[in-house]
């Protein structure tokens, strides 16, 4: 979910410490976090966010520290995310699964005070708390007084299309509208399924403004498509955020499966994150109701968001909407503007009078005349719906054609024997670039089987001259893909 910046009474606005508390005294035995069987009440939450406040206090960290939180899914990464809000302090959440040397580069651009879910060596000269770090016990778990605000309640991180990372700070502080969630569709006193890792934007953003509206918060450990859609029957979740790859494997599921799965009780489902084939989307729609289905595109920075409801989706296929915040333009290469239905890169711009949604450390935006682009490439059409076509970085010109490796993707998805896939253009002598395709699927599926597939759905240019099958994940915990690193792989493999 993207940061879509703060509107309206700034009396409506706690700290965000302050509203877990707040929560606790009007409910404190209400759920508000149960992962893996276990379950943390409001007030339970509370008090050990409290306790382990003063813990990460005692070791160093002040208003303002960076406090990278390596933990898996789970109560443990609330607690700490509520300890750190409650100093006043900026949470900045982590894979615990990246490389030691891209964490120690993120650590050190951060400067971060405290690293938790990591060993006591990891990270040489910083404080560093492992996985299941306890505070001791004869630590108050009394309120944190004064209430302390943050600079910025989040500091998510990128790798972007480069690989290089870079911190995106919010520019939200942690003066945060509790009700800010509804505007998602989330209500108050809900449930809402988190299936997505909380090391990244949305799902961490959809959790938290979950928890501030008081929701019992649904943590699933890793996604997986049964535990997902058994959840939402055994939990009666309300809503729900997706990407399309588990849209896909809960489709499949329910396929396989029909009347396994109770789904009755979902109020809204939205999805994001990555482009969704319209197949998959039409099956959604048909699903759980086409006013159910929610679409939102933006990036983490929220320079600008557009949403779309099943509704419109159906009267304009292929859009993901029109902006709710800021403002879109559509440019050429050399920066003048398109008409409508030309493709072109995207810029995007906060509404006039707001303050910047955001800053980097360890990057620069990419700006022209005051617009900013994240790299997509799509169109507006006359009433200023916009379409995506892919990023400006992944399209590939082949025999002097561009191939988006998204419409390849979605074609390919549309194999029932395909469960993930990644298209990438590679070095070709007399094309430029030729179209190649990692597969993970099935065992039953083959390369001339694929190709007869494709040849019904795509125009013969765009169909991949080259596959290779594989049987490792191709996209992480929230359906990303790093599509530099695999172009560079598979260079790598062919010496190319």
């Amino acid at each position: 979910m993207t940061s879509v910046p703060w509107t309206g009474d700034n009396t409506a606005r706690m700290p965000i410490g302050e509203i877990l508390a707040a929560r606790a005294r009007a409910a404190p035995n209400r759920p508000m976090v149960t992962c893996r069987g276990a379950v943390a009440t409001r007030l339970q939450l509370d008090l050990a966010s409290n306790r382990l406040a003063r813990a990460y206090e005692a070791l160093g960290v002040r208003p303002g520290s960076y406090v990278a939180i390596a933990l898996p899914n789970g109560i443990e990464f609330f607690r700490a995310a509520f300890a750190v809000w409650k100093l006043g302090a900026v949470p900045l959440p982590l894979s615990r699964t990246l490389p030691e040397a891209e964490r120690a580069a993120i650590v050190e651009l951060g400067g971060c005070d405290l690293i938790a879910g990591v060993t006591p060596e990891s990270h040489p000269g910083r404080v560093c708390l492992p996985s299941g770090f306890r505070p001791d016990p004869a630590l108050s778990c009394e309120p944190i007084t004064p209430p302390r605000v943050a600079p910025s309640w989040k500091a998510p991180t990128s790798g972007g299309s480069t690989g290089r990372p870079k911190i995106i700070v919010a520019g939200q502080d942690g003066n945060i509208d509790p009700q800010l969630g509804r505007r998602y569709g989330i209500r108050p006193d809900g449930v809402l399924l988190l299936p997505g890792p909380l090391y990244h934007n949305a799902p961490f953003t959809q959790a938290m403004l979950g928890a501030f509206l008081g929701n019992h918060i649904v943590v699933l450990e890793r996604f997986d498509a049964r535990d997902c859609l058994k959840a939402i029957g055994d939990y009666g979740v309300e809503w729900v955020g997706l990407v399309p790859t588990m849209m896909l494997r809960m489709w499949r599921e329910l396929q396989s499966n029909p009347g396994a799965y109770r789904l009755h009780s979902l109020r809204q489902v939205w999805h994001m994150a990555a482009p969704c084939p319209a197949w998959l989307k039409e099956a959604w729609i048909e699903l759980v109701g086409p006013e159910k289905l929610m679409e939102l595109f933006g990036g983490t920075e929220g320079q600008a968001t557009t949403v779309i409801s099943g509704l419109e989706w159906l009267q304009r296929r292929g859009s993901v909407g029109r902006p709710v915040y800021g403002r879109i333009r559509i440019l050429d290469e050399r920066g003048r503007p398109v008409p409508a239905g030309v493709t072109g890169e995207i810029y995007m711009r906060w509404n006039d009078g707001a303050k910047p949604p955001y800053r980097y450390i360890g990057a620069e935006p990419q700006t022209r005349d005051g617009w900013e682009s994240l790299g997509d490439l799509g169109w507006l059409d006359d009433e200023g719906y916009l379409y995506i076509a892919d990023r400006r970085t992944d399209m590939i010109l082949s025999g002097g054609a561009n191939v988006y490796p998204a419409e390849v993707e979605a074609a390919l998805l549309a194999h029932p024997a395909v469960n993930s896939c990644v298209v990438v253009g590679l070095p070709d002598e007399d094309l430029g670039q030729r179209v190649h395709a990692v597969i993970e699927a099935r065992p039953e599926l083959g390369e001339e089987m694929l190709r007869d597939f494709l040849a019904t759905r795509i125009v013969r240019y765009k169909i991949p001259r080259s596959f290779r099958f594989v049987v490792e994940s191709l996209r992480d915990d929230a359906g990303k893909v790093r599509r530099n690193a695999w172009r560079n792989r598979e260079c790598a493999r062919l010496g190319l």
